[in-house]
């Protein structure tokens, strides 16, 4: 795997499995048990994707006793925040112009039920 591959932070959270642990991690430290009873595969398929996420340096384990705890290093995560910040600037213009749409489209039907309330 080249390092570039190694560390994409998109690769990693492309998989609903690895998103749901961010998650997880994200409102407390976890052994890989507890991180584990969450979802319907095994332990070992967990691990697999922990590695996943600590290769793309979005979490970090540390030793406890005789477990290892699971914290997330969010940082990396700027970098998809940035790429989907600038991609914010189409869907804010394509909201205002539907608003646009939706405003004059209720000004015309405003007009035309005040032109029914004239003729009748």
């Amino acid at each position: 795997m080249t390092e570039a591959a190694r560390h994409d932070v998109f690769q990693a959270i492309a998989d609903p499995t690895r998103r749901k642990l961010l998650q997880l991690l994200s409102e407390e430290e976890m052994p890989i048990n507890a991180l584990a009873a969450h979802f319907p595969i095994s332990r070992t398929a967990v691990a697999k994707h922990l590695a996943i996420l600590s290769d793309a340096n979005l979490i970090t384990g540390k030793k406890a006793g005789r477990e290892k705890r699971f914290a997330l290093h969010p940082e990396p995560l700027l970098e998809v925040k940035e790429w989907v910040a600038y991609y914010e600037r189409f869907w804010d213009n394509k909201l205002s112009m539907l608003k646009h749409l939706v405003e004059k489209d209720g000004e015309i039907e405003g007009l035309k039920e005040a032109e029914k309330r004239k003729t009748t």
